[in-house]
């Protein structure tokens, strides 16, 4: 066959000519992203925004290309002429395939990803799962799962490969024209980066909800370049000032002085984050709004008879490194992951070293390696005493060992729930114990023995649910018989949310519904489902509360059980927008404008009130000011009450 050799063409026309065929290909994986997740974005068709919305990704699409490409243009426009030769021009080609092929292969694999996230790939998924050793294996099975993707990323490989146009200079006036047409694509290409010539601020992500309909659509704007490359080493916080000190005290304050009642005692505190466990897969907190909706959950639903949970339940991030900052101490997810993030090494007090105080021994479980996401890294600074793992797990000679591992993320739920039992009725009363639970994960598999056992329902994740579910319903078989359960308070609660197979849970709001419950099996606590909202955050301060700890402490949430409903509250962070929850009413807040207010009953979220309800003012000073305790607090280290004396960990 004959060597196929691009077309020369005058070098402007070509360089304009390749950087359209960039558009093109962006715009083909926007659309792959859009049917891949087609679900979320079908109201989009009938928005009359998708033009818009269109527009808008062009917009991000030019800052993306300008920066990913502005090597390669510098290579084709420098004014020398060696690099008219062959060699040159197959680096620039070779360059222009390799940049842009990883930028495509990233908005592909976003299409799939966001199924997870609900967001765009920023610089924090590399601090969330840098050095895992799992990933590599993930996104394996993943190119397996989604041959369809990879054959498309393929095809337009093969087209920027084809379509490429070989750029030819004249020999009269080079150096002249090659001097021109730098400067005139240098500025371009500057231009580009920023968003346009005319704002002295250059584009970010939180710019894309300026071309949206819903907050959910930012992430069917932006690309995943652009939301990687302008996350790189920014300051994630800044203080809004919306209030002066002393009014911003009075609106609102994270710091809480808990006094203990007569009927509270040192219980034991047991807390479970259960992975991926969304309030969509519970049959019994569907009742409203999925009605005759089963669920994948029997032995939850059989619990909740004789616990407590709310009408509203929310997580405070979408991925599983929020969660532990969330739930352990009070603190939500706001820009960015705080185990991950640039405050890390702030100082904050949790649980553990709050319940120090009064002499609990801690601990916290986790069935994956010891270094898997972090996690030992947080509860350690935040006063645990102690961290078991999937090492500790295997080297106990009352285990299965290495044998019960998934080969995936770590040891089963079953078997590692059990260890979770022997452990803690080796501990001495009161004790603090922590397990975070990890079969209900992607790739969703079950043992062996279990297959076909559990209802495969519409998702993958749904048998994995069914399995967890069964491995709590044993755990909780066992506990019964421990001299330590009786004097315990269980907390349950799914770390986030996942995959949704119901329109309802695929809202801005809805896909922070997570499952929190609260379960003491002396009956210290009258069950059923409560009037009123409840996050994550507020698990701190309620087991505070209830074991009667008498102290200040920090958290961004409330003691639910010494609430009234018409006072509680949530609040999440999602692509830009604070979505702060209270009464009947969600209030979406882009940091300077309400952008949304809908009432909780409109599960999809279809109809936008937003100024034409009086709610609305108060709920958007409440937020406000929430955001600059927390913007002020986190920038200038002040994320404790008073430091409480712990314990040493060991």
């Amino acid at each position: 066959m004959k060597k196929f050799r691009p077309p020369e063409v005058f070098a402007p026309l070509a360089i304009v000519g390749n950087v359209l065929l960039l558009y093109v290909a962006y715009g083909i994986t926007r659309l792959a992203f859009f049917f891949e997740n087609h679900s979320t974005y079908e109201h989009v068709m009938g928005s009359g925004k998708a033009s818009t919305l269109f527009w808008g990704g062009v917009y991000f699409d030019t800052s993306a290309i300008a920066y990913t490409n502005a090597l390669y243009l510098l290579l084709v426009l420098l004014p020398l002429r060696c690099k008219e030769g062959a060699l040159w021009q197959r680096l620039c080609k070779g360059l222009y395939l390799v940049v842009n092929g990883l930028a495509l292969a990233m908005n592909l694999g976003d299409a799939v990803y966001y199924q997870y996230t609900a967001r765009r790939t920023t610089t924090a998924f590399f601090s969330e799962f840098g050095g895992d050793e799992k990933l590599g294996s993930i996104v394996g099975l993943e190119f397996v799962n989604h041959w369809y993707l990879v054959l498309l990323f393929v095809a337009l490989m093969v087209l920027l490969w084809r379509c490429y146009l070989r750029p030819r200079w004249p020999r009269r006036r080079y150096y002249a024209v090659q001097t021109a047409s730098l400067l005139l694509f240098g500025f371009l290409c500057w231009a580009g980066m920023r968003g346009g010539f005319w704002d002295n601020r250059p584009i970010k992500v939180s710019t894309a909800n300026q071309f949206i309909v819903r907050p959910n659509d930012a992430s069917l704007v932006l690309n995943t370049p652009f939301s990687i490359i302008r996350t790189i080493g920014k300051a994630s916080y800044h203080d809004p000032a919306y209030f002066p000190t002393a009014e911003l005290q009075r609106v609102f304050t994270p710091i809480h002085q808990l006094q203990a009642d007569s009927s509270a005692r040192p219980r034991n505190v047991v807390v479970i984050f259960l992975e991926s466990f969304g309030r969509e897969y519970v049959g019994s907190l569907n009742g409203e709004m999925l009605p005759g909706y089963r669920g994948y959950t029997p032995f939850l639903d059989s619990l909740m008879q004789h616990a407590v949970s709310f009408r509203h339940t929310y997580a405070n991030g979408r991925s599983s490194i929020d969660a532990m900052p969330s739930g352990l101490s009070g603190l939500p997810m706001f820009v960015e992951s705080f185990v991950a993030g640039s405050h890390a090494i702030n100082h904050l007090d949790g649980l553990a070293s709050y319940l120090g105080t009064m002499g609990y021994q801690s601990a916290f479980f986790h069935g994956a390696p010891a270094s898997s996401l972090g996690f030992q890294g947080f509860v350690r600074s935040t006063g645990f005493q102690h961290c078991w793992s999937q090492e500790d797990y295997e080297a106990d000679p009352r285990t299965g060992g290495q044998a019960d591992s998934d080969n995936w993320w770590g040891i089963w739920d079953e078997p590692f729930l059990q260890y979770f039992r022997m452990k803690m009725t080796d501990m001495q009363q009161p004790f603090l114990a922590t397990l975070f639970t990890l079969s209900s994960h992607h790739p969703f598999h079950v043992p062996d023995e279990y297959q076909g056992r559990f209802p495969k329902g519409q998702l993958p994740i749904h048998q994995c649910i069914g399995y967890t579910d069964y491995a709590l319903k044993r755990f909780f078989d066992e506990a019964r018989n421990e001299p330590w359960f009786q004097n315990t308070l269980f907390v349950l609660t799914g770390d986030h949310t996942n995959m949704s197979c119901h329109k309802e849970y695929q809202s801005a709001i809805n896909q922070f519904s997570t499952t929190i419950i609260f379960y003491d099996p002396s009956g210290g606590l009258q069950p059923g489902i409560r009037e009123g909202i409840a996050q994550q955050t507020d698990i701190m301060p309620t087991v505070l509360g209830y074991v009667g700890y008498d102290g200040p402490c920090m958290a961004f949430g409330i003691d639910l059980l010494h609430t009234p409903a018409d006072s509680t509250w949530a609040v999440n962070y999602l692509d830009g927008v604070y979505q702060y929850v209270s009464g009947d009413h969600v209030l979406q807040f882009d940091g300077e404008q309400t952008i949304g207010l809908y009432r909780l009953d409109d599960y999809r979220m279809e109809h936008n009130l937003a100024d034409r309800q009086p709610v609305q003012q108060p709920m958007e000073r409440q937020v406000k000011a929430i955001i600059q305790q927390y913007m002020e607090r986190m920038i200038d280290n002040q994320l404790v009450a008073t430091p409480p004396q712990t314990p040493v960990a060991q």
